[in-house]
């Protein structure tokens, strides 16, 4: 009886097997349906929506001030790449410009913003595969560059800090020094982190040849960011596109040659120590002046006008009322954010609120290659492309 159910048996090969929502290497709530043959996944469905808010209908419902902090929401670890990418499509459509040292801020903070990404992006990857240490050591760093975007916003997360115009408020006494401290520091830190991962016999091991990403899947996917430049396209919106400042610094645009899981870990930790150049060169660029564009029609009424000025205090009334209105028109712009390219298309009717608002999420394409990128990889290998293709389902669910 036993040797016939035995017999029997080997004509199911395949079974299926929940992974997520609630899984401690999903990196959210993801849930994947895998089909296994044994160990080896033959297929992955994606399932995703639990985190769905609808943000891009509730945004047509705000003026364009107020429509600013769902982008801090969206991925909540690179907040102000966010910012930067409506600000610019609502600066475009108003055709209003930003004075020199609120664009070098707007860069400064967006590279300090790629770092908290990478740092966490790396060390949860490590941890994903086995390693504690990293992620002990990189959130260290992270924490200290929470508290610049603190200190400039009040808010360590959703700072809405880069608006329409410039920034909310200029650096605060003594963080520009600040930041030079922690530059100079942070180049021995990312050597520590790399010293125990590049050269690790495990790590290389769980990571070289998994999840290999061609160019020409990556172009039909819609792939952007780390995992196009780690299938050896040279592509960055700063560097190919340029936007505020970054014509005039700088950088190195770091590719990869295999497109595995071990090129996107070498790319991002280069992209880190890129940052801190970037970082280091806005500092020597910080020269006096305004931070926001002075039309008090968009911009934010100064307090002290407020207080002496009939005019400054219309101004301020009128913009916390009903907004500004936005000539019609329609426009996408796009920034390179820590994940990929981050666009924004707006379209606006004339009023003081977004008729449409579509969002183009990098993490979004990148989720529905999953299942060309684990084909025929064992179960255990999943959570190390999880890892490698940096999710946050803010920005995916939307």
């Amino acid at each position: 009886m036993a040797e016939g159910v035995l017999k029997n048996s080997t004509k199911f090969k395949n079974f299926q097997v929940n992974f997520g929502p609630q899984h401690p290497a999903a990196h959210g709530v993801l849930r994947l349906i895998a089909d296994l043959d044994g160990e080896v996944v033959r297929r992955v469905d994606p399932h995703i929506g639990f985190l769905h808010r609808g943000t891009e209908k509730l945004i047509e419902y705000k003026n364009y001030e107020q429509a600013l902090p769902y982008f801090d929401r969206l991925d909540y670890v690179s907040m102000m790449a966010q910012e930067l990418a409506y600000s610019r499509a609502v600066e475009m459509l108003v055709n209003i410009s930003v004075p020199e040292r609120g664009s070098v801020i707007r860069v400064l903070f967006s590279e300090i913003t790629r770092l908290l990404n990478h740092i966490l992006a790396i060390t949860t990857h490590a941890l994903d595969v086995g390693a504690l240490t990293p992620f002990l050591w990189g959130f260290e760093e992270r924490e200290k560059l929470m508290e610049f975007y603190e200190r400039v916003s009040g808010a360590r997360l959703h700072s809405a800090y880069i608006r329409p115009g410039g920034v909310s408020q200029d650096l605060p006494a003594g963080l520009k020094e600040d930041i030079y401290t922690f530059v100079k520091q942070a180049y021995v830190r990312f050597d520590e982190i790399s010293n125990l991962l590049t050269t690790n016999r495990i790590w290389l091991e769980r990571l070289s040849l998994i999840g290999v990403i061609d160019t020409h899947f990556a172009l039909n996917a819609g792939f952007t960011g780390v995992l196009l430049r780690s299938a050896g396209l040279k592509y960055d919106v700063r560097y190919s596109k340029p936007y505020e400042i970054y014509n005039d610094l700088n950088f190195s645009v770091v590719t990869g040659s295999i497109g595995d899981c071990y090129d996107r870990f070498l790319i991002r930790l280069e992209e880190m120590y890129q940052s801190l150049s970037i970082i280091e060169q806005c500092l020597e660029r910080l020269t006096p002046g305004a931070v926001t564009n002075g039309d008090l029609k968009f911009s934010r009424t100064n307090r002290k006008l407020m207080k002496t000025s009939m005019e400054g205090i219309i101004h301020h009334f009128k913009l916390k009322t009903s907004g500004f209105f936005v000539p019609a028109g329609n426009i996408y712009t796009a920034v390179e954010a820590p994940k990929g390219e981050f666009g924004v298309f707006l379209y606006s009717n004339g009023s003081s609120k977004p008729y449409r608002c579509k969002i183009r999420a990098p993490g979004f394409f990148h989720l529905q290659g999953l299942d060309y990128i684990i084909a025929d990889h064992f179960l255990s290998d999943l959570v190390t492309v999880i890892g490698s293709l940096d999710l946050v389902f803010g920005e995916v669910d939307r």
